[in-house]
């Protein structure tokens, strides 16, 4: 089969707007290909240009690949030096009142406009046994290739959803049972102390900005992480971190083998 050269090659045309509607994702790299295929992700279309051996994509995934010019790669990723293997997997967006009913606390987060902080976050969700993670509208694309390299693949497997409104979404996860956390600079419990409750959403906004004024209302209580002066502030992915573990080390979940191991 021929190679595809041109950026406007009605196929190529087909998967940009395919991105841009935010039906599916992109996967730049081995890595995160290798990611979404263990995860179960299915791969809608495998591209590559003339530097990747044949032999090797075979190896990768059961979906044809399509040789393409190095200006199409470049027109459909979101890096400026891309790699030389992209695919197109469908998006996996979770229902936020599904993840309501998962166990474990929930994390919303606010206003974190950099995807691979935010893919951060997912990632040490999952492995604090999080229920998944909430975006608030405004935050960025859970499925931006960044927040994807960023999260370890942990986005491909947790359930994520974004773009929800916070005043319905407080609401349901009190009907759910849920005990409202918001993540605040001073004034606060330390959550060292205060034991937060399994059933908890860990509200949490960006680093220097915090919490929007309109969500205070919400909160059932405020927790803010001790900090030594003159420190005022962390990353967000560290405070949900922070916060996620006190919550799982105040109620052990039972019968789950737990890795001590660090990547």
């Amino acid at each position: 089969m021929a190679a595809i050269e041109s950026p406007s090659n009605p196929l190529i045309r087909q998967i940009g707007r395919s991105l841009e509607e935010r039906t599916h994702l992109l996967l730049e790299g081995e890595k995160a290909i290798l990611d979404a295929v263990a995860a179960g992700a299915s791969l809608d279309h495998v591209l590559h240009d003339d530097s990747v051996r044949p032999g090797r994509l075979a190896l990768l995934t059961s979906t044809r690949p399509r040789l393409v010019s190095r200006a199409v790669i470049e027109r459909l990723a979101e890096s400026r030096t891309p790699q030389h293997l992209i695919a197109v997997a469908r998006r996996r967006d979770v229902p936020s009142a599904e993840i309501l009913e998962r166990p474990g606390p929930v994390v919303f987060v606010f206003g974190i406009q950099d995807p691979g902080n935010l893919g951060a976050i997912v990632r040490v969700a999952e492995a604090a046994g999080a229920a998944g993670v909430v975006g608030a509208v405004g935050t960025a694309d859970f499925f931006h290739p960044r927040a994807v390299r960023g999260s370890a693949g942990s986005v491909l497997r947790m359930p994520v959803s974004g773009k929800v409104s916070f005043e319905p979404f407080a609401a349901s996860a009190r009907d759910a049972g849920r005990t409202i956390c918001g993540a605040v600079s001073e004034g606060g419990d330390s959550p060292f102390e205060a034991p937060i409750p399994e059933r908890s959403v860990l509200v949490i906004g960006a680093e220097g900005t915090g919490l929007p004024a309109g969500a205070y209302r919400y909160l059932d209580r405020r927790l803010t992480i001790p900090m030594r002066a003159p420190v005022d502030s962390l990353n967000a992915a560290v405070a949900a971190a922070l916060l996620l573990y006190s919550a799982r080390f105040a109620k052990p979940v039972d019968g789950e083998a737990e890795s001590s191991r660090v990547d």
